[in-house]
């Protein structure tokens, strides 16, 4: 994958992050959720929503950009409240839905795992979508829980909680 570049995000990649994430949970979410779900999804999905000038405070948010345009991205949070201090939770982590199946999804998330790694962390956990768990155990997770993601009052997404230990640099 020599033509991938995964890089710290910045302020303006907010929109094609956006763009990426919309994208994604339409075209892909939609053979996993039903109607209702995805328009609950999609309501969470917003510029303004990726925190990405917070690395102060454990966050870590990547892009990864094919030519010049942005195939996917991931969030890490290195300090999430709830968890132990030796353990890492990915908030995210999703790819241009014309640009899956292509390695894209693989480096993001090594580049958080080397991320938690380099932050002294042991483990990392993340709720995985339905259409996202068979890319994750592939990667050497393991399911946890299940469990149910409020999109909003009325509306949840079934999704599976899942943990992996991270070996030493």
């Amino acid at each position: 994958m020599p033509d991938v570049r995964v890089r710290e995000a910045t302020p303006e990649d907010a929109d094609a992050i956006a763009d990426v994430h919309a994208a994604a949970v339409r075209e892909l979410g939609g053979s996993d959720y039903d109607d209702r779900q995805v328009l609950a999804w999609l309501a969470n999905v917003h510029p303004e929503r990726y925190p990405i000038d917070e690395a102060d405070a454990g966050i870590r948010v990547v892009v990864a950009e094919r030519g010049d345009r942005l195939a996917g991205f991931g969030w890490l949070d290195c300090d999430p409240s709830g968890r132990d201090e030796s353990t890492a939770e990915i908030v995210a982590v999703f790819v241009r839905p014309d640009a899956v199946r292509e390695g894209i999804g693989r480096a993001i998330l090594e580049r958080l795992e080397r991320l938690a790694r380099d932050a002294g962390l042991e483990a990392i956990v993340l709720v995985a979508s339905k259409h996202a768990i068979d890319f994750y155990r592939r990667q050497g997770y393991e399911d946890d829980e299940t469990v149910e993601l409020e999109m909003t009052d009325d509306v949840s997404l079934a999704g599976l909680r899942m943990r992996k230990r991270l070996s030493p640099s």
